[in-house]
C-alpha cells in the first residue's frame, strides 16, 4: 500500500557498496559446495564467469583436485601446471569437436546493418562486422548489443579489417586506416600509405599486410605509419593472406598458387605446388600442428604440411567458391568451411572429412527484443550426408561470405543486412 496522499515517500537507503565478510564468507562456502558437484570442464568453465568465482576455485584447488581425480582413473599420479594446462587443452579441443559435430544447433539473427556486410572478426567476446556498409560495427557476443561503431570515410570502399583490444585496422580503398577504440581516426599519409589496389589485408601488431594486384605483399609499420617492406609474392594478383605469430606471410593467389615469405624478408621463400589452377580465396594457419588449409574459387578445401611442403589432404566441400575456413585457436581437430551455397560445414583438419553440415532451418522462429533490434531464433539443421541442398530455398542459406569460430560458436555473415551466431550445445550438458 502506498503513502497517504500529500505525504513525501522517503528516499530508499542505500546499499553499501561492500559485502560484509560474513555474506562473503557464507557465498564462499556454498559456492565451494555447488562447485564440487561440477565435472572438470564445467569448473573450468565457472572460472571465467567473474573474479569472485575464479578465485574461489583458485583458493579451494578444485581443479587439481578434480585433474588428479581423472588421473588416478588412467593409474596416473603426476601433477603439475603444465600437465595441467595440457590436459585442459585436450579437454576443450575434444569438447569443442562434439558440440560441433554431434551437439544440437540453434541460430541467432540480428540486423546489424542497413546495408550488406560480408566481413566479421571475432576476438574476445566481441565481434566486429563491416565491408559493403559505411560503417563497421563492433558488438557484444553476449548481449547483441553495438558497443562501438566506426565511420568509413566519405568516397572510398572498405575492402578489409582486423582489430585488437585498443585499435581497429583497414584496408581502404588505397590506404591503411586505424580507428582507435577511444574513437580518432588517422590515415597513413599518402606517400606513405598509398599503393597498387589492395585486395586484402592481415594485421599481427605492430604490422598490417597489405596484398595487392600486382602480386605484391607490402608490409606497413603501424607506429611509424611507413611502407618497410615490399614483397614479391607472386606475378598475379593476391587474393588472400594469413599472417603467422613467428613472422610468417603465407598469400594465396588467382592463379591457385600458394607462397611463403618471413616478414623480414623482401621475397618469397617457398611455394606450395599446386593441383589444379583454381584460384585461392581464403587461406588460414594452425601454429600448433604447421598445417596451411586452403579454400578455392572450385569449392575445394585443402591442406599443406609446411613441415614437409606436401599437400595432406583436397575435399570437394562446395558447388563453387569456398570463402572462409576458420578454426578455434590451438584447436587441431576440427575445420569450419562456409562457401557460396550457405551450408556450414565441419571437417577434420587431419583427414579432411566432413563430419557435419549445416543449415537453418526455415519453418521455425522465436524473436524476442533487445536495445537496438530484434534477435530472431531459429533452429539449426543438421543435413545427411547424401542430402540434396537445391531442396531447401536459397533465400534460407545465403552465401556464407566471411565466417569466424570461438567456443561452440560461429559467426557468419552473408552479403546481408543480418549477422548470424551459430550456437552449439553439447549433448552431455543437456542431460
Amino acid at each position: 500500500m502506498g503513502p497517504p496522499p500529500g505525504s513525501k515517500r522517503s528516499p530508499p537507503k542505500k546499499r553499501s557498496s561492500t559485502t560484509p565478510t560474513s555474506i562473503r564468507s557464507l557465498e564462499h562456502d556454498t559456492l565451494c559446495i555447488i562447485f564440487s558437484y561440477l565435472g572438470l570442464f564445467d569448473v573450468v568453465r565457472s572460472s571465467a564467469v567473474c573474479k569472485f568465482w575464479n578465485e574461489i576455485i583458485k583458493r579451494s584447488k578444485l581443479l587439481q583436485l578434480l585433474y588428479l581425480k581423472q588421473q588416478r582413473r588412467s593409474s596416473r599420479s603426476d601433477f603439475s601446471e603444465e600437465s595441467l594446462n595440457v590436459y585442459l587443452e585436450e579437454l576443450a579441443i575434444e569438447h569443442q569437436r562434439q558440440s560441433l559435430v554431434q551437439g544440437s544447433l540453434h541460430i541467432d539473427q540480428w540486423k546489424g546493418h542497413s546495408l550488406g556486410v560480408d566481413q566479421c572478426r571475432m576476438k574476445r567476446g566481441l565481434v566486429l562486422t563491416g565491408v559493403g556498409d559505411k560503417v563497421m560495427r563492433l558488438w557484444s557476443l553476449e548481449s547483441y548489443k553495438c558497443i562501438e561503431e566506426y565511420s568509413i570515410p566519405d568516397g572510398v570502399p572498405l575492402v578489409d579489417f582486423d582489430f585488437d583490444e585498443s585499435k581497429i585496422v583497414g584496408l581502404v580503398g588505397t590506404r591503411i586506416c586505424i580507428w582507435r577504440r577511444n574513437g580518432q581516426r588517422s590515415i597513413f599519409p599518402s606517400r606513405e600509405g598509398q599503393f597498387m589496389k589492395g585486395s586484402c589485408m592481415r594485421y599481427f601488431d605492430p604490422e598490417a599486410v597489405v596484398g595487392c594486384e600486382d602480386g605484391t605483399a607490402r608490409v606497413f609499420d603501424m607506429y611509424s605509419k611507413k611502407c618497410s617492406r615490399i614483397i614479391r609474392m607472386h606475378t598475379e594478383p593476391v587474393t588472400c593472406l594469413s599472417l603467422s605469430e613467428d613472422q610468417l606471410i603465407i598469400s594465396g593467389s588467382s592463379l591457385g598458387r600458394i607462397t611463403i615469405s618471413g616478414l623480414s624478408s623482401d621475397q618469397r621463400v617457398a611455394t606450395l605446388r599446386p593441383t589444379d589452377s583454381t584460384g585461392i580465396k581464403s587461406l588460414c594457419f594452425n601454429p600448433v600442428s604447421h598445417q596451411v588449409f586452403a579454400g578455392t574459387t572450385a569449392g575445394y578445401a585443402s591442406c599443406w604440411d609446411l613441415r614437409t611442403m606436401r599437400q595432406l589432404w583436397k575435399t570437394r566441400v562446395s558447388p563453387n567458391v569456398v570463402y572462409s575456413l576458420q578454426h578455434m585457436r590451438s584447436d587441431t581437430s576440427t575445420l569450419v568451411v562456409g562457401g557460396i551455397d550457405g551450408v556450414l560445414r565441419v571437417l577434420d583438419q587431419n583427414t579432411g572429412e566432413v563430419l557435419s553440415s549445416y543449415v537453418m532451418d526455415h519453418d521455425t522462429s522465436t524473436r524476442s527484443g533487445y536495445t537496438h533490434g530484434v534477435i530472431e531464433r531459429k533452429i539449426g539443421k543438421r543435413l545427411p550426408y547424401d542430402y540434396n541442398i537445391d531442396r531447401i530455398p536459397k533465400t534460407v542459406r545465403p552465401p556464407i561470405t566471411c565466417l569466424a569460430v570461438g567456443m561452440q560458436k560461429v559467426i557468419t555473415t552473408h552479403n546481408i543486412k543480418n549477422i548470424r551466431m551459430w550456437k552449439f550445445n553439447n549433448l552431455r550438458e543437456l542431460n
